[in-house]
């Protein structure tokens, strides 16, 4: 009898587990990631046009022949000319054909020391009295890096010598407020001025010599485009 309700009591527990047993949940399909938004191209930017040929003056009033050079060894003395004048064709389709020409009154030097101002006037230096006007006539014009290569003459003293202008991209044309064109750039040269006959000098003590002969060119140029005659 006993073995008898054990087995029914198995049975019964047996049914109540199988009932009792929980559901399997269904896996759910995995979630769909969004698709990234799809890129669109940027459309190319457009280059500027090349402005045509054209002919400019200097601009004096917002031009600078400025230069460098090594002082007791130590230091650089800056200066400046003052009164310059010149002309440009610029020609960006055709580089071989654009020109350029620059005038330096040397007696208009300015290192900010009215003495020293006067010895580089001297025949020591610049002779302004025998050779008022320094030039630069360029004798080619090619492109170079982002900028372009501007060869030419420069005479000083009367001697004149081959002379390269590192010269900046030029500025788009912008028209100024009175209806004129304006561009403008930078130009930059290192020149050894003994080959000028600029040749004065005084040893110093513990070596070496009063003034640099390597002197550092830098040209600050605006451009105002000549109106049609």
């Amino acid at each position: 009898m006993s073995t008898s309700r054990t087995v029914i009591a198995s049975l019964v527990a047996f049914a109540l587990f199988a009932c009792t047993e929980p559901k399997r949940e269904e896996q759910s399909a995995p979630r769909a990631e969004p698709s990234p938004p799809a890129v669109t191209a940027a459309a190319p930017t457009p280059s500027a046009p090349v402005p045509p040929a054209a002919e400019y003056d200097l601009d004096a009033s917002h031009s600078r022949v400025g230069f460098s050079v090594r002082h007791m060894m130590v230091s650089n003395t800056r200066g400046h000319f003052s009164k310059l004048s010149g002309a440009a064709h610029i020609d960006e389709r055709d580089l071989a054909a654009s020109r350029v020409s620059i005038d330096v009154d040397t007696a208009s030097i300015d290192t900010a020391d009215a003495k020293r101002d006067e010895h580089l006037r001297s025949a020591d230096f610049f002779d302004v009295k025998a050779h008022p006007t320094m030039t630069f006539r360029s004798t080619s014009v090619r492109a170079a890096g982002a900028g372009y290569a501007v060869a030419g003459e420069l005479t000083i003293r009367g001697v004149t010598k081959p002379v390269v202008l590192e010269v900046d991209a030029l500025s788009p044309p912008v028209k100024d407020p009175w209806g004129g064109v304006r561009r403008g750039t930078r130009a930059r040269a290192k020149i050894d001025r003994k080959a000028w006959g600029l040749t004065w000098n005084k040893a110093l003590e513990t070596g070496g010599v009063a003034v640099g002969d390597e002197v550092t060119l830098d040209l600050e140029i605006e451009l105002i485009q000549k109106k049609p005659s």
